[in-house]
C-alpha cells in the first residue's frame, strides 16, 4: 500500500478538497471552502495546514476569515440552502468559547436540514496537559469537553482522538452531508495535539471521490394508495415546503397542480416554488398564511404535503385543516409520516411525476375559487404596497419593486418572516431566502453573504431589524473584505417590535422590547436609545444611505443595486395596516394575571387543536 505522511490535519484538508457531489449527472464541490477564526486550540493543526496551502482563493480549500463563529456557521447555511444542499462549507474553530460560539449555528442547520461541516479544536487527547486554557473540568470523566454541547444539535458527531480514526469519521462525515434524508450539522471535534500528529495515510484516502446525492422514488404500493386517497377527494390541497426547492421540483409541482386543478399553499421554505401570480399559487399558508390559502386549507378535503415537515406554524398549531386525510411525500420517512398520512418515501420530483391520476381533476369549481381568492390577495397586496407613509408592508413593497428579477430577499427573525411571508411576490425560487426553522436573530447578514457567495450573479437584499442588527452585524466586514456586495436594509423600529405585540396579546405589557433609558420611575420606558445603527455599519466599512419615506428609500436602494460594494441603507417604519393574521399559534397564557380574558380566549383556541392522529 502506497501511502504519504502528513498531520491529521493535512490529511484532513487534503480530502475535504477532493470531494465532489453529484446529482443528475452535474456535478459540484462538495465542501467549497473553509470559515476559521483560529486559537490555541486549532491555529498550529487546520490553521498550519489551510496556510501549507497559500492562504488563497485558488487554493484547492479557499480559507475565509469570519468574525464570530456562530455568523460564520449561518454564513455556510445561507450557502448550503442557496446551492440546494448540494455544496456546503467547513468551519474550524478553537476549542472553548469558539466551539461553544457555532452550537447555535449547528442547531439552526440541523433544524433546517441544511448541510455542514465543524471543525472544532478540543482538549489533549493525550491528556499531558491539563487543564488546558478554556477547559471544561467534568469530574464525572476525563472524556468530556465543551463540544459534547454540539451532539444533540449535529447529525453527526466524532472526536478524533488517534489518527487511525480519521479516515472513517470522515468517510461518514460525508455519507451524512450528501443524504438528503440526513443532512444536518456534522461535527468532527479536533483535540489539539492530534491535529499536528504525523501518520502514513494511504494515498487513496486522497484520491477524487464523488458522492451521488439520489432521488429516491417512492415504493409503488405507497403510490398506488396515495393515488386512490387523492382520486377520492374532490377539494384537495398541496402544501409545499422547502423539500421542492431542495429537489429542484418546481416545474413538476407546476405541472401537477395545473393538470388536476389543485391550489397550492406554501410554507416558509417553499415560498417561491410558483411564480406569486401563477394561478394555482395561493400564496403562503399557516399562521404567517395569506387569506387565501388558509381559507382554502380550512375547506380541503385532503392535504397533500410535498417536502414539508409540518411546523406549528405551517398547521396553526394544528388548527388549520379539518378532520381530512393526508397524502405526505417526503424524502424523510419521519417526515413522511406526520399526521397518520399515506407515506410517499422519496424524492419530491421523483415522487410527483410517479402520480399517476390518470386524468382525475379536482371539482372545476374549488379550483375557480381558489384562483379568485389568490386574486384577490394579490389585490390587497397591491394596497397594502401603496402608501405615503413608511409602514413595513410600504417598505417592503419598495425593496420588492427595486430588487427585480434577479432579486433574493433575506431574513430571519422578528415581525418581518410574517409580512414577507404573505407580502413578497416571488417570481422564482431562489429569490426568497428566509429562515424560518430556527428563526435566529442575527442570522441576516451572515445569511446573506452565504446566498451571494452562492449566487454571485443575483442581488441579495438583506432585512434586517435593529434587534438583529445588535445581535450581529459584524459580517459586514467580512463582506467588505472579500469584496462580496450586499444589499443591507436596516429598518430601526428602537426595539423588538414582534416580540412587543406577542408580549401585549398575551399580558406581558411589553416588558423589555423597547430600546429606552430608565425612567425616573426606574421602568424602561424613558426616552428611546441615542443609539445610530446607520453610524455602526459605516465603521465596518459599508457605505450608507438613509431614507425617511417611499420615494427617498426607492433613490436609495437604487444607488445601492447599482453600487459594487455592500451597502447600507437605514430607514425608520411607522406604524401602519399589516396583513391580518386569519391563522392561530400556540403561546400558552398565564392561567392566573390581571388580564384573564387573554387566558379564556387562548382556551377557546386550544379546544380548536385537532391530534391528527
Amino acid at each position: 500500500m502506497t501511502t504519504i505522511r502528513l498531520t491529521v490535519a493535512q490529511a484532513l484538508v487534503r480530502f475535504l478538497a477532493e470531494q465532489w457531489s453529484e446529482r443528475d449527472g452535474v456535478e459540484q464541490r462538495l465542501i467549497e471552502g473553509c470559515f476559521g477564526i483560529f486559537g490555541h486550540g486549532n491555529v498550529a493543526g487546520v490553521g498550519q495546514a489551510l496556510a501549507e496551502q497559500g492562504g488563497g482563493l485558488r487554493d484547492p480549500l479557499p480559507y475565509y476569515l469570519a468574525r464570530n463563529e456562530q455568523a460564520m456557521v449561518h454564513t455556510a447555511v445561507g450557502f448550503a440552502k442557496a446551492r440546494n444542499r448540494l455544496s456546503a462549507f467547513a468551519c474550524t474553530s478553537s476549542i472553548g468559547p469558539g466551539a461553544t460560539n457555532m452550537v447555535t449555528g449547528a442547531a439552526l442547520a440541523t433544524i433546517n436540514r441544511i448541510p455542514v461541516l465543524l471543525l472544532p479544536g478540543d482538549i489533549f487527547a493525550t491528556r499531558a496537559a491539563g487543564a488546558v486554557l478554556q477547559e471544561l473540568e467534568d469530574p464525572r470523566s476525563y472524556d468530556v469537553s465543551v463540544n459534547d454541547c454540539l451532539r444533540p444539535v449535529s447529525r453527526f458527531f466524532d472526536r478524533i482522538n488517534r489518527p487511525e480514526q480519521l479516515p472513517a469519521a470522515l468517510m461518514a462525515a460525508m455519507r451524512v452531508l450528501t443524504d438528503p434524508a440526513e443532512t444536518g450539522a456534522v461535527t468532527i471535534a479536533l483535540p489539539q495535539d492530534v491535529q499536528a500528529e504525523a501518520h502514513d495515510w494511504p494515498v487513496e484516502l486522497f484520491r477524487r471521490r464523488v458522492w451521488h446525492v439520489a432521488r429516491p422514488l417512492p415504493d409503488s404500493a405507497a403510490v398506488e394508495r396515495a393515488v386512490e386517497a387523492i382520486k377520492a377527494s374532490r377539494r384537495p390541497v398541496i402544501v409545499a415546503g422547502g423539500g421542492v426547492v431542495y429537489s429542484e421540483a418546481w416545474d413538476e409541482l407546476a405541472r401537477f397542480a395545473e393538470e388536476h386543478g389543485i391550489p397550492v399553499g406554501e410554507t416558509q421554505a417553499g415560498k417561491g416554488v410558483l411564480p406569486y401570480d401563477h394561478p394555482r399559487a395561493l400564496g403562503a399558508i399557516g399562521h404567517t398564511g395569506t387569506a387565501a390559502a388558509n381559507a382554502i386549507a380550512r375547506d380541503a378535503d385532503l392535504v397533500i404535503g410535498v417536502g414539508t415537515r409540518y411546523t406549528d406554524f405551517t398547521t396553526a398549531s394544528r388548527t388549520l385543516f379539518g378532520d381530512v386525510p393526508f397524502v405526505n411525500l417526503n424524502v424523510t420517512a419521519f417526515d413522511a409520516a406526520k399526521h397518520s398520512a399515506v407515506m410517499l418515501v422519496g424524492d419530491a420530483r421523483e415522487g410527483l411525476a410517479v402520480l399517476d391520476l390518470a386524468g382525475w381533476k379536482a371539482d372545476p369549481s374549488w379550483t375557480s375559487r381558489a384562483a379568485e381568492l389568490g386574486r384577490e390577495w394579490q389585490d390587497e397586496v397591491a394596497k397594502l404596497y401603496a402608501g405615503d407613509e413608511l409602514t413595513q408592508p410600504v417598505m417592503l413593497g419598495v425593496v420588492n419593486q427595486v430588487a427585480g428579477a434577479d432579486g433574493v430577499v433575506v431574513n430571519a427573525a422578528g415581525s418581518m418572516p410574517g409580512d414577507l411571508h404573505k407580502l413578497w411576490r416571488a417570481r422564482d425560487p431562489k429569490a426568497y431566502h428566509v429562515e424560518y426553522g430556527y428563526s435566529c436573530m442575527g442570522y441576516e447578514i451572515a445569511g446573506g453573504l452565504g446566498v451571494k457567495l452562492a449566487a454571485p450573479e443575483r442581488e441579495v437584499f438583506v432585512l434586517v431589524g435593529d434587534g438583529s442588527y445588535l445581535m450581529m452585524a459584524q459580517e459586514i466586514a467580512t463582506a467588505v473584505q472579500e469584496g462580496v456586495k450586499l444589499v443591507i436594509v436596516i429598518v430601526d423600529n428602537h426595539g423588538f417590535a414582534s416580540i412587543g405585540g406577542l408580549s401585549e396579546s398575551v399580558g406581558a405589557r411589553r416588558l423589555g422590547t423597547a430600546y429606552r433609558a430608565r425612567s425616573a420611575d426606574g421602568r424602561l420606558e424613558g426616552d428611546f436609545l441615542p443609539v445610530d445603527l446607520a453610524a455602526n455599519a459605516a465603521s465596518l466599512g459599508a457605505d450608507v444611505l438613509r431614507a425617511s419615506d417611499p420615494d427617498s428609500l426607492r433613490v436609495a436602494l437604487t444607488k445601492a443595486r447599482e453600487a459594487t460594494g455592500t451597502t447600507v441603507v437605514h430607514v425608520e417604519t411607522v406604524p401602519g395596516p399589516s396583513p391580518r393574521t386569519t391563522a392561530w399559534w400556540d403561546v400558552p397564557i398565564a392561567e392566573i394575571s390581571t388580564t384573564p380574558e387573554l387566558h379564556k380566549r387562548y382556551e377557546h383556541q386550544k379546544r380548536t387543536q385537532r391530534p391528527y392522529l
